[in-house]
């Protein structure tokens, strides 16, 4: 629907929506721009309060999949015009402010509407180099791909929505949501990395295909190097898929091949929608190892899983 819009014409807008990037930038001086983003939800987990951190890293991560440093944050709220159940809005806003603290942003304020479904999310600015970018349309043929954090969150999810879920799968889930892109964004900028987008809402080969297309590349992921969540192959393939995983398959599934060998289960979670996501990052083949290394002293999950290749069909191969 953006795309109808007509074209902006401001020479300050240095990143639109044009490329589905996790931000847009806005230049004020030669040296300096803004970052800012937007993003909200309704409870993923039944605890409030870890909801409310969940939130807020996941609105944070925008702003470090561009490589910026977040500054303030406006608090976004839906919730019931009941006189009963405030506490449950007073410990999601207090988990949202524990993380904001934690990466160093100030909540400034918000806006809250009565809704009969709870909500909650921020809008985020942040600053950055206007010539430290990185955006998701500059990765390179030869450059290879690294995956900050573990699939599985949405497949996870949905199965304790339904009752099935682990104690194990969940807190490895709520750990991983609630983990700042931070460390991750701040090591990617140490080296020749030409592109980064974070895995969200359209899985990791719905952002590899804007990543994709964005950049004029292609792409190939190995599936063997992709680590999941705990017991999240098993709540794929015992059928807990949530509907965002169906419409990302719709969405992107015209554009992936797969071998043969890569089961049903692991296709699943490679489009399975993510919350508070990690990173895919494009790095040059001589920085990628050292990137990994700097990124498992930081984030033990981190996976080189693919590499980038000159434009051809598919768009993206799954081997």
């Amino acid at each position: 629907m953006l795309a109808k819009l007509p074209k902006q014409s401001d020479a300050n807008v240095l990143v639109g929506f044009d490329t589905h990037d996790d931000a847009g930038v806005y230049q004020l001086a030669p040296d300096l721009a803004l970052v800012q983003t937007v993003d909200f939800f309704t409870p993923i987990v039944d605890d409030p309060y870890t909801f409310g951190q969940i939130a807020a890293a996941n609105a944070l991560s925008d702003v470090y999949a561009m490589g910026g440093r977040p500054i303030s944050a406006l608090a976004i709220v839906g919730f019931p015009n009941k006189d009963e159940g405030l506490e449950i809005l007073e410990q999601t806003l207090a988990g949202g402010h524990a993380k904001m603290r934690e990466a160093g942003c100030a909540v400034i304020g918000g806006h809250s509407i009565g809704d009969d479904e709870i909500k909650f999310g921020y809008a985020v600015t942040g600053l950055i180099h206007p010539r430290r970018i990185l955006t998701n349309r500059a990765a390179r043929p030869g450059d290879r791909l690294l995956l900050t954090k573990r699939l599985g969150t949405g497949i996870i999810s949905t199965a304790l929505k339904k009752g099935h879920a682990a104690k194990a799968a969940v807190d490895a889930a709520i750990e991983s949501m609630c983990a700042l892109n931070r460390a991750a964004s701040e090591a990617a900028l140490q080296f020749d990395v030409s592109a980064a987008t974070d895995i969200t809402g359209f899985g990791l080969l719905g952002h590899a295909r804007q990543m994709a297309l964005a950049s004029q590349v292609s792409l190939v992921m190995d599936s063997a190097r992709v680590e999941f969540l705990t017991q999240a192959e098993e709540y794929s393939r015992d059928g807990y898929l949530p509907g965002g995983l169906k419409r990302n398959r719709d969405f992107a599934g015209s554009c992936v091949e797969f071998a043969s060998r890569v089961r049903e289960e692991v296709r699943d979670l490679l489009f399975d929608p993510q919350t508070s996501g990690g990173l895919l990052i494009s790095v040059a083949a001589p920085d990628a190892p050292k990137l990994l290394q700097a990124l498992r002293a930081l984030a033990p999950p981190a996976q080189m899983v693919g590499e980038v290749i000159e434009s051809t069909h598919p768009l993206i191969r799954v081997t």
